[in-house]
C-alpha cells in the first residue's frame, strides 16, 4: 500500500489537470469570496454610511473575521464539483489508459492498489484545503487594508474546525469521484454524471423539497444537502439570507452532517473496493 501511495502522489504530481484544477479553485475563492463582495461595497452611493445592508454584510465576509466562511462557502458546489473531478481523474484515467492492469501484474493487490489511491488523493485534498485558506486569508488581508477596517482574525479553534470541516466536504465529493471512475471505467461518463447530480440534480431536488414531504426527507441524506449543512455549521450564510451563498442550508445540524459525509465517504470506498476486486479490469 505504501509504494501505490507513493505511485499515485508522484503520478498526481505530474498531472496537468491537477495544478489546472487548483488553479481554478484558488481564483474562484478570490472572486467569489472577496473581488465580488469588495466590488459591491465600494460600488454603493452615499460613502460608508449609505452601504446597503446586504453590500456590508457581503463586506463583513470578505474581511479577517469571516475568513473560515469565505475559505469554505465554495465547498459545497464548485470545490466540490472541482474535487470530484479529481477523483474521477484518479480511478478512471487508468482505464482509459490501460494502465491498471499493467500495474496490477507488477504485483500489488487490488485493494492495495485501491488504498495507497485513496490515501494520497486524501492527502492532497487536505493541501488543497490548506491552500485554500492560505488563499483567502491573503485576500482577507488586502481587503482589510484597502477598507481600512480592522483586522480581527479568528482563532486556531475555529480554523481547525473549519479545516477539518471544509476537508470532509470536498473529501467526500472526491471519494465519491473516485467510485464513479471505478464503475464506470473511464472519466467522461463519471464526470458528467458526478457533475449533473451534484449541480442540478440536487438542485431541483432542494427547490422541491419544501412543498413535498418526500423530498424534504429524502434531501436530508443526500451528499449535496450534508455538504451544504456542514459549511452552515461553519457559519457560511445560508442559500435564503443576506449575502447568501448558492448550495449552503441548515436543513441539517452540523453533528448529523458530518456523521452522513463521513457514512459516504465510507460507503464509497467500500463499494470501490468491492467492484474493483470482483469485475475484469480490461
Amino acid at each position: 500500500m505504501i509504494a501505490s501511495f507513493r505511485a499515485e502522489l508522484f503520478k498526481m504530481r505530474h498531472r496537468s489537470a491537477l495544478w489546472l484544477i487548483v488553479a481554478v479553485w484558488m481564483v474562484l475563492t478570490l472572486v467569489f469570496g472577496y473581488l465580488f463582495p469588495y466590488l459591491s461595497y465600494n460600488g454603493t452611493s452615499g460613502g460608508p454610511g449609505g452601504v446597503p445592508a446586504d453590500a456590508d454584510a457581503a463586506l463583513a465576509r470578505a474581511l479577517p473575521a469571516g475568513v473560515i466562511s469565505a475559505a469554505v462557502q465554495g465547498f459545497p458546489l464548485f470545490a466540490g464539483a472541482l474535487a470530484l473531478i479529481l477523483g474521477v481523474l484518479v480511478t478512471g484515467s487508468e482505464y482509459g489508459w490501460q494502465t491498471l492492469k499493467a500495474v496490477l501484474t507488477q504485483g500489488p493487490r487490488r485493494l492495495s492498489v485501491l488504498a495507497g489511491s485513496f490515501l494520497a488523493l486524501q492527502l492532497v485534498i487536505g493541501l488543497i484545503v490548506v491552500a485554500t485558506f492560505l488563499t483567502a486569508s491573503g485576500g482577507a488581508a488586502v481587503v482589510a487594508a484597502v477598507t481600512s477596517k480592522p483586522a480581527q482574525w479568528p482563532g486556531l479553534v475555529d480554523f481547525v474546525q473549519g479545516f477539518v470541516g471544509g476537508w470532509l466536504i470536498v473529501g467526500m465529493w472526491a471519494t465519491l469521484g473516485m467510485v464513479l471512475g471505478i464503475l464506470v471505467r473511464g472519466t467522461a461518463l463519471a464526470v458528467g454524471v458526478g457533475l449533473v447530480w451534484a449541480l442540478a440534480v440536487e438542485t431541483l431536488l432542494r427547490l422541491f423539497a419544501p412543498s413535498v414531504s418526500l423530498l424534504d426527507t429524502l434531501q436530508r441524506w443526500l451528499p449535496g444537502t450534508n455538504a451544504g449543512g456542514m459549511a452552515g455549521a461553519i457559519g457560511v450564510a445560508t442559500q435564503g439570507a443576506a449575502a447568501d451563498t448558492p448550495g449552503v442550508s441548515t436543513v441539517v445540524t452540523g453533528t448529523h452532517a458530518a456523521l452522513v459525509l463521513a457514512g459516504y465517504v465510507a460507503l464509497s470506498v467500500v463499494v470501490g473496493a468491492a467492484v474493483l476486486q470482483r469485475r475484469d479490469v480490461t
